[in-house]
């Protein structure tokens, strides 16, 4: 749910306008968004770290082409005229060994 006050903040995503617009990604964390990256949105995949706050802004073609999983893939196809802006846990700058774990861990599964 995106929430409009009057409170001016720093957009999350592009660091240089200041806007009201906002939501909760997890208890606690707001992510404000302003104008121009809503509009970029609609283009592109953004995930922002709730660890560190660094963004990720990747085009949603170039996602969808790239996507081995089949439900992955077909579920942001569904998805794909959406202004999608997501929050992840961690990120390969803040947390190498974790994204290394959990990639192994995916590895191993898909060999079992």
């Amino acid at each position: 749910m995106v929430d409009i006050n009057n409170k001016q903040e720093l957009c999350t995503i592009c660091k240089k306008e200041y806007t009201s617009i906002h939501t909760e990604a997890a208890p606690g964390i707001k992510i404000h968004v302003c104008p121009n990256c809503l509009e970029t949105a609609k283009h592109n995949f953004i995930w922002i770290c709730t660890s560190c706050g660094k963004v990720y802004l990747r085009p949603k073609k170039l996602v969808l082409e790239r996507l081995d999983d089949f439900e992955l893939k077909q579920a942001y196809a569904q998805c794909e005229d959406m202004q999608i802006i997501q929050g992840i846990d961690m990120c390969i700058e803040c947390d190498p060994e974790g994204i290394f774990n959990y990639m192994e861990v995916q590895k191993t599964a898909m060999e079992c």
